[in-house]
């Protein structure tokens, strides 16, 4: 019992040091796409959106799972988000906040400068 315990406390330490390393990357951005994601039907009723954005050198899709409206996030407007893991928020100009889901990270690839000739 005593070293079972004791794996316990190791365990719940290494996650809270690992968790608290973890940094949240935010920023703004244009939002470079929107769509709708899925269908809906019985199940899933609430039409789900990807929020498609680019970082300083990493391309994210956010998937909603909150209903929204469309009209609140034109494609190339300026938002705020936020990044921590799996998880992340979207706030466009007039401060409506969204939480999505990451679904996809692409690493941008930096362009070469072109070469005088």
């Amino acid at each position: 019992m005593r070293k079972r315990n004791g794996v316990l406390l190791v365990v719940f330490a290494v996650v809270l040091s690992s968790a608290a390393s973890a940094e949240k990357q935010t920023g703004s951005a244009a939002l470079k796409d929107f769509q709708p994601a899925g269908t809906t039907d019985k199940k899933n009723k609430t039409q789900q959106f990807d929020f498609i954005f680019d970082t300083t050198n990493q391309e994210y899709t956010c998937r909603t799972k909150s209903k929204i409206k469309a009209t609140d996030y034109p494609v190339g407007s300026q938002i705020k988000y936020q990044v921590d893991n799996d998880k992340g928020k979207v706030k466009n100009a007039s401060g409506k906040e969204t939480g999505c889901t990451i679904v996809r990270v692409e690493q941008l690839r930096s362009t070469p400068a072109a070469s005088p000739k």
